[in-house]
């Protein structure tokens, strides 16, 4: 399978911005995929192509779900790195508590990332998240209830919210989907 249409030169750099955000030099990344520096920094040079094999493995080491390190519809050229069409965004994370994340950014490349997320019915978080970030998020529709802290809110369509780093958590107890767009500094994913 030839992923490399899809990723219109941005298989590389999103690898590149996801070893930084979690901290890893190039070496450090290559010793745990048991790979050469040199074949992972053409990797994010986007000059080799990693297999899937290859992806998974790189998707374990940072933690990050693999369809996230390539994209599922082909990209116009014209388009890449500019426009992210509404059936082309990328899935985040893995959905599990009833969260579904699309990157609303084209790419990992930005100081910042935009998230669309949807907030399932009778949904919450399993755990308080604390990040070192800075996110502002805007809730489009539905209700969500966001505890900052040790201070819980209820949010409305049109609401909007900053978290610096405490930890927080998230509930949505009704009977409607909650959907946010979430502005998130540096890129978590």
């Amino acid at each position: 399978m030839d992923h490399h249409s899809t990723n219109s030169q941005s298989l590389g750099a999103d690898l590149r911005a996801l070893r930084r955000a979690r901290g890893l030099t190039l070496a450090e990344l290559a010793a745990r995929l048991e790979r050469s520096v040199g074949w992972l920094s053409q990797v994010e040079r986007d000059l080799s192509e990693p297999s899937i094999d290859d992806l998974r493995q790189i998707g374990a080491v940072l933690e990050a779900p693999i369809s996230m390190l390539f994209g599922h519809t082909p990209i116009p050229a014209e388009e890449a790195g500019l426009v992210v069409r509404r059936d082309a965004r990328r899935r985040l994370g893995s959905g599990a508590a009833g969260l579904v994340e699309e990157l609303l950014s084209p790419d990992l490349t930005d100081d910042f990332e935009m998230v669309h997320s949807t907030f399932l019915p009778r949904s919450e978080i399993g755990e308080t998240v604390r990040r070192p970030t800075q996110e502002v998020g805007y809730l489009i529709t539905g209700r969500l209830d966001l505890e900052i802290g040790a201070r819980r809110f209820t949010l409305e369509p049109g609401d909007s919210f900053r978290i610096r780093g405490e930890p927080f958590r998230w509930i949505n107890p009704y009977d409607e989907p909650a959907v946010a767009i979430w502005v998130i500094a540096p890129p978590v994913y």
